[in-house]
């Protein structure tokens, strides 16, 4: 029924240690006209078979759905989407109070590289990031329609910008069910505003919900500077948990806008002010110093190519970031660039350290809440990490 490709002698250890990537050096032989997102059975060289997947003309050939013969049908994500939900079920967030936003779907973390789908109240938000799993995003959002019942009303498609460029650009953001243009959602009894349409992500940054949380069980009566702020997530918890004063920082006027309408939401104008303005220009004029610095910028490096270069701006931010933290202050520090682990961020950070002369305590590793699983066959799923430091 599925196209066949058949793998190298030796190079199906990895499919064997159960990681979802096969990567285009490891084909011996594929069927003849095998198109981006056609469905394909995965063979050892001698014919035996090993997993079921989707394929793609690029690096990673072979993104694998199952490691067990099954068809890619409406029961198989039905059944998929189903073992997710039962995940959040268990992490108590699909009848929480206090939150009614996280992520159902997880990339790889949920054994499907290359889907995302959060949930805002009830809006659906699917992401595709590859052809594969965009060809099949209508029967996809059935099954998720059929899974979640009535809790979602509205499911929107908002995958152009992460699809392929070849694929993505002649293809619309759009709503697959209902309308919803706007929403409001709590996170841990904040309340924010998420503009799924013309936001960054898919809205609103749901991986930073326990190190914000983290962050104000530290603020009260402290000042806080939140820079990358995008809807100022991190201002809005400081400011609830008692922060004297908090100053939030981006580049951008759009983010700065939702900001500040996040933060009339929860009635926190007094004291409260944003900068529209880069965040390094901001760090080098500022006099003032802060009790928390909070530094979560975006993804520096999207590759292996880039990573050096990323570094470099990691080092000389946190360098410039440290001169505004108070002495016995802390800063929270992040990247969410994945081709940067953990040990390389650890080590820029400490050379960031040292070329402050700042005495630094590491007081928590931080990392992406349950709700972001990382699969642990494939260790790439965990993206993001953090630190909090105490700074002398």
């Amino acid at each position: 029924m599925y196209s066949k490709v058949h793998l190298k002698k030796n190079k199906d250890a990895a499919v064997r240690r159960n990681h979802p990537w096969i990567f285009s050096g490891a084909i011996q032989r594929k069927d003849k006209d095998l198109k981006d997102g056609d469905i394909v059975e995965v063979f050892t060289y001698d014919d035996q078979y090993l997993a079921t997947g989707y394929f793609q003309d690029n690096t990673i050939a072979i993104r694998i759905l199952s490691f067990v013969k099954c068809d890619i049908d409406f029961s198989f994500w039905l059944e998929t989407i189903g073992r997710a939900f039962q995940l959040r079920q268990r992490l108590d967030l699909t009848e929480n109070k206090a939150t009614n936003a996280y992520r159902l779907m997880h990339a790889e973390g949920d054994n499907v590289s290359g889907l995302i789908i959060d949930i805002y109240n009830n809006t659906a938000v699917i992401q595709c990031h590859s052809i594969g799993i965009h060809q099949r995003i209508d029967i996809i959002a059935k099954a998720l329609k059929e899974v979640l019942g009535d809790k979602i009303s509205v499911i929107y498609d908002k995958s152009k910008g992460t699809l392929p460029k070849n694929y993505g650009q002649s293809m619309e953001n759009k709503y697959l069910l209902g309308e919803n243009p706007a929403n409001t959602v709590l996170e841990n009894n904040q309340i924010f505003k998420i503009d799924w349409e013309k936001g960054q992500k898919t809205g609103f940054f749901l991986d930073q919900r326990d190190n914000r949380q983290l962050l104000a069980e530290l603020t009260k009566d402290n000042t806080v500077l939140n820079t990358f702020c995008y809807s100022g997530g991190f201002s809005i918890y400081a400011l609830a948990a008692g922060a004297s004063l908090v100053h939030s920082v981006d580049v951008s006027k759009t983010a700065i806008e939702l900001t500040n309408q996040n933060v009339a939401l929860n009635n926190f104008e007094e004291k409260h002010e944003s900068f529209a303005m880069d965040v390094l220009t901001f760090l080098k004029q500022s006099e003032m110093e802060y009790d928390i610095v909070v530094v979560d910028p975006p993804a520096y490096a999207k590759s292996i190519k880039a990573r050096h270069n990323a570094v470099q701006g990691y080092k000389r931010l946190n360098k410039e970031a440290f001169k505004k933290v108070k002495s016995g202050g802390l800063m929270f520090t992040f990247s969410c660039s994945q081709v940067v682990d953990r040990v390389l961020f650890y080590n820029t950070i400490l050379a960031a350290a040292l070329e402050s002369k700042r005495n630094i305590k590491v007081l928590h590793h931080l990392s992406q809440p349950a709700d972001h699983p990382v699969n642990i066959f494939h260790p790439e799923s965990s993206y993001l990490k953090g630190l909090v430091l105490y700074v002398e």
